[in-house]
């Protein structure tokens, strides 16, 4: 090993990103964030679109935060969420602003895909849970357009975001295993889809694993950042997801997670995918993992549900002073109205809190009652969720849990925290909130010599690192 480093990670999520500077060495992991900035989407005459060139503007301003706080970084690491892609041209310029994955262009697309490759045998290629806006059904919904006409290369936001910091194309497989388009059996971009979707094999480009150095970053790069020109580009798990995972401070393999922010993914962590007909029927999905693992998981409707709840009484003038309103949460009684979080009316509502009390219309139960009967029904119906998820996992992978793992924003939340407890009849360890970040840094570290070992012994490091905070369930519960 080459010893203690200073890496960069840019961390990408759908509600907000932050450039993060991390110390590694064998008995060291200090997480410092640089710049934290929001990520709103941008509705246009055609649609709902990502504003990607502010956010890069954004990761360019964090990188020089970055050089300014700690010397000696020498990689730069990228993730970010998945299924969103860019297009390039034949000259690698960006053809427009790419598409939100809650715009509404792949409203009943899907049928049009299996009617060319049955969902059926769809999952048995890609092992991937059925959701309307997985890259599959984007693409489809954009063929005939000039736009896709005039690409001659795709790629995933963070692979773009990675495209424009050193000039290399390529495809992240953790990222690449969210699109519908792998198959998951070989890791290799699958004909047999791309030709049922009507999707140009060219289109895609060449596989990289995580933890492979991608190059130097572009000369225009360092100079305005300040990096040396030595600073290297390296892949991570550039899904989110995939470093959360990483990102995990497991011991041993009999653990589930929930990595929670404006989505919430759960489930285990496994050597090879559960292809079964009950496994497509509960809709669990096959993601790439780092070191080949894979993440099979099911997406359950996150803090989204807050977060929009949040919006429109601040909209309104209405209190929306998160702690106060949990505290408030946990003084309302057990057994309230619960909701599916992945309910459709909640993906793009104009008003979350009157779609959440239509929900519990329409499912004859009572209304919630005031903000904080809300916000309690909102983590009522997530807990519920999570030990759903986390009960279908153990039973269709076969794998024992013994512990849920609870990282990611969601972590801060103790009342949550407590009810996923309280549903699961398991503990639940909360902690660490910038499991994605870590996860991130803690890949590029091992790449470079700063730390070795597989994920057991950067877990190891994580256990030994990071705070944690663990929540019993209740025995009434």
């Amino acid at each position: 090993m080459s010893g203690p480093g200073a890496y960069a990670a840019v961390d990408l999520g759908a509600s907000s990103g932050r450039v993060m500077v991390a110390r590694v060495g064998r008995s060291r992991l200090e997480l410092e964030e640089v710049h934290r900035f929001g990520n709103q989407p941008v509705r246009l005459p055609d649609g709902l679109h990502w504003d990607v060139l502010r956010l890069y503007r954004e990761v360019l301003h964090g990188l020089r935060a970055a050089a300014g706080r700690a010397e000696g970084i020498s990689s730069v690491g990228v993730d970010g969420w998945g299924v969103d892609y860019g297009l390039l041209d034949a000259s690698g310029a960006l053809l427009g602003n790419p598409y939100h994955y809650r715009d509404a262009r792949t409203d009943g697309v899907a049928g049009k895909v299996h009617a060319a490759i049955p969902f059926e045998k769809l999952y048995e290629l890609t092992g991937l849970q059925f959701l309307p806006f997985n890259t599959v059904y984007q693409l489809a919904a954009a063929a005939g357009t000039p736009q896709l006409e005039a690409a001659r290369t795709l790629l995933l936001l963070p692979d773009l975001f990675g495209y424009w910091l050193s000039g290399q194309l390529g495809a992240e497989r953790t990222n690449a295993s969210t699109t519908g388009l792998l198959d998951v059996r070989a890791g290799a971009w699958s004909p047999r889809v791309l030709r049922a979707a009507g999707i140009r094999e060219g289109l895609l480009p060449p596989l990289r694993p995580p933890g492979e150095v991608v190059g130097p970053l572009r000369a225009e790069v360092a100079a305005e950042t300040g990096l040396p020109p030595s600073v290297v580009l390296t892949a991570v798990g550039t899904h989110d997801t995939a470093s959360a995972v990483v990102g995990v401070p497991a011991d041993g393999d009999r653990f589930a997670y929930v990595s929670c922010g404006t989505w919430s993914l759960v489930g285990v962590e496994l050597d090879r995918p559960v292809l079964t007909a009950a496994s497509r029927e509960a809709n669990f999905t096959n993601e790439g993992g780092v070191d080949g693992r894979v993440r099979y998981l099911r997406n359950v409707g996150g803090l989204w549900l807050l977060q929009e709840s949040l919006r429109v009484w601040e909209r309104a003038g209405l209190p929306s002073d998160l702690p106060a309103l949990l505290g408030a949460a946990g003084e309302q009684p057990a057994g309230g109205p619960l909701v599916d979080p992945d309910d459709e009316a909640f993906l793009r509502p104009a008003d979350m809190p009157a779609a959440i009390r239509e929900a519990c219309r329409r499912g004859g139960q009572p209304q919630p009652a005031g903000q904080a009967g809300l916000v309690r029904c909102v983590l009522d119906s997530l807990a519920a969720a999570y030990a759903r998820a986390v009960g279908d996992a153990v039973r269709l992978s076969g794998r024992p849990v013994e512990v849920v793992h609870l990282v990611g924003g969601g972590a801060r939340n103790g009342l949550l925290c407590q009810l996923t407890a309280d549903a699961c009849g398991l503990p639940v360890l909360a902690g660490p909130v910038e499991s994605t970040a870590l996860g991130n840094v803690l890949v590029q570290a091992r790449a470079h010599g700063s730390i070795g070992g597989d994920l057991q012994a950067l877990r190891a490091l994580l256990r030994a690192t990071q705070q944690i905070r663990r929540f019993e369930p209740a025995a009434a519960a």
